[in-house]
C-alpha cells in the first residue's frame, strides 16, 4: 500500500502554539505512520497561498494526499481551497471557520472539514479572567491579533460579553507574535494618552504578545512608573504547557487560556477519512479552559 503524505500549512515559526500546532502533527503522523510536510508561512497569507498552491500545482506524483492549513488572513484561502479540491486534494482547515466549506462539499465527495477551538469562547474566559483581575475602575489595556483575523476579531466580542461594561478597553494590535507586541506598546508608550488612561489589566489574545508587553513595560526606565505597569496581572491565550502555563506559575502571567492543538486530532481525523473513505462533519471543535479554573483566579485576585 502507497505510504500517504500530508502537508500541514502553519502561519509562522514564531510563535509558541504555531510550534505546538507543528510537534502535534509530527507526533500524530509518526504514529499513523504517514509522511508529514509542514511549510510556514511567516505571517503573510500571500506568501501562504503562494506556498500552498506551488504544491498543489506539482507534478501529480509529488501532490500530499490532504492538505490541512491554518490561514494566516480572514478569507481562509478560498480560492487554493478550491483549487485543491479541483486536483482531488481533501482540504482540512484549522482554528478558523471557513464559509466556502459547504459549498466545496456540496460539490464534492472529498474530505472537507474545519477543526477549530470556539473563537468567541475564548473570548468569553479571558473577559471572565479579566473581571476578576481588574480592580479599583481600572481599565483593560488589550493587545489583538491583525484586524483582518477572523479568531481576532471573534475573541475581542467573546472579552467583551463577559467583560464588565464598566471596565474600559484600550485596543492595540500585534501579529501573534512577542515582537509584534512589544512594538505596539513601545509605539504606545510614547503617546500622551498612555499616561492618561487607568489600566488595571494586561489582556492580549495569545501568550507571545502578553509576554512580549511585559517586555516593553520592563524597558522603561523611571524605576517608579515601570514598577507600577509590572505590578499589574497580564493575560493571554494558548496555554502551550511549556510556556502559558509555565509563565502561570512562575508568575510572568496571571491567567492563560487553554487552547488543544488541533492539528493532531484533524491529521487524524483526515487520515481515516482518507485511509476508510468516511467523512468527517463539515466543523468540529475543541475546548478552551481557564488556566488557573476561575474560581481559584477569582479566589486569588
Amino acid at each position: 500500500m502507497k505510504k500517504l503524505r500530508f502537508l500541514v500549512s502553519l502561519m509562522t515559526r514564531d510563535n509558541d502554539y504555531q510550534l505546538e500546532q507543528a510537534a502535534a502533527a509530527q507526533q500524530a503522523a509518526t504514529s499513523l505512520g504517514v509522511e508529514l510536510q509542514i511549510v510556514f508561512a511567516e505571517n503573510d497569507a500571500i506568501t501562504q497561498g503562494t506556498q500552498v498552491l506551488r504544491i498543489i500545482q506539482s507534478a501529480e506524483a509529488l501532490r500530499p494526499d490532504a492538505i490541512l492549513c491554518e490561514p494566516v488572513g480572514g478569507p481562509c484561502l478560498p480560492q487554493v481551497a478550491r483549487a485543491a479540491v479541483a486536483a482531488g486534494i481533501p482540504w482540512a482547515i484549522l482554528n478558523r471557520d471557513a464559509d466556502y466549506l459547504g459549498e466545496l462539499r456540496r460539490s464534492s465527495k472529498l474530505a472537507i472539514f474545519s477543526l477549530s477551538p470556539d473563537q468567541k469562547e475564548i473570548g468569553k474566559i479571558q473577559g471572565q479572567q479579566l473581571a476578576a483581575l481588574v480592580k479599583n475602575g481600572g481599565g483593560v489595556l488589550h493587545i489583538q491579533g491583525p484586524s483582518e483575523n477572523a479568531a481576532a476579531k471573534d475573541r475581542a466580542t467573546g472579552m467583551q460579553m463577559t467583560l464588565p461594561p464598566n471596565v474600559q478597553v484600550t485596543s492595540l494590535r500585534g501579529q501573534w507574535t512577542e515582537e509584534s507586541a512589544h512594538r505596539c506598546v513601545e509605539s504606545w508608550l510614547r503617546l500622551n494618552t498612555s499616561q492618561k488612561t487607568s489600566i488595571g489589566a494586561i489582556g492580549a489574545q495569545n501568550d507571545a504578545m502578553a509576554m512580549g508587553a511585559r517586555k516593553a513595560f520592563s524597558s522603561i526606565g523611571n524605576i517608579a512608573e515601570r514598577d507600577k505597569w509590572m505590578r499589574l496581572p497580564y493575560t493571554g491565550c494558548d496555554g502551550v504547557p511549556k510556556t502559558g502555563q509555565t509563565w502561570v506559575r512562575s508568575g510572568s502571567l496571571a491567567a492563560t487560556v487553554v487552547i488543544p492543538p488541533s492539528a493532531g486530532r484533524a491529521l487524524t481525523m483526515m487520515v481515516q477519512a482518507v485511509q476508510v473513505g468516511t467523512r468527517p462533519p463539515e466543523r468540529s471543535f475543541v475546548t478552551p479552559e481557564s488556566f488557573p479554573p476561575l474560581d481559584q483566579l477569582a479566589a486569588k485576585a
